[in-house]
């Protein structure tokens, strides 16, 4: 484990080699069965609040049902979960060609909304655990094989695919940081 600032970093999540194929996976870090949905902050349900205007017309009927019915999301301050349909599809889960991928990520590609997606799952499969400070950890899915092998044939570390959301979340210097550190730990 290493530190960096304030931040913990469980050792496999710097030696993990891991890349995301869809074409193998299907999406299924949003739809999984029995799961709760993506962890999401306070200020993040605030802002699915101010935006679910702009996006109801995209989402479909079983999404728009379960918001009707369930809201957004669950939980209470501190402990919010996206809701899912039916304990498996996130509520912002569409089908591209049998493929589930993230509406509001979609949205904000196409630039309707200026917000791309929870920190939870734009990081995924890194989990953040805050004791007091955040520790960073690989949340090893079965689901996830694939990625791994993908990640090991490309030759892509985990932080180097997960750069965009790292950086999202701890700023661009921190990450520098990270792989500085990295450097000089591999001489």
């Amino acid at each position: 484990m290493i530190q960096i600032d304030t931040v913990w970093i469980n050792s496999d999540v710097l030696t993990v080699k891991f890349c995301c194929n869809l074409e193998k996976c299907k999406g299924i870090c949003c739809c999984l069965k029995g799961a709760r949905g993506p962890q999401i902050e306070d200020s993040e349900a605030k802002i699915l609040d101010s935006i679910f205007p702009l996006i109801k017309d995209e989402m479909n009927n079983a999404s728009l049902e379960v918001v009707k019915n369930e809201g957004l999301y669950e939980g209470s301050y501190g402990n919010y979960y996206i809701t899912c349909i039916g304990d498996e599809d996130c509520i912002f889960v569409y089908y591209d060609n049998a493929i589930a991928k993230c509406l509001l990520e979609k949205l904000y590609n196409e630039k309707k909304i200026d917000w791309k997606k929870p920190i939870s799952c734009h990081l995924y499969p890194i989990r953040i655990t805050n004791l007091g400070g955040d520790i960073a950890r690989y949340s090893v899915i079965p689901e996830c094989k694939d990625a791994v092998i993908f990640g090991n044939k490309k030759n892509v570390q985990l932080i180097d695919f997960l750069q965009e959301p790292l950086e999202r979340l701890y700023g661009k210097t921190w990450y520098e940081k990270l792989k500085t550190t990295l450097k000089e730990d591999s001489i």
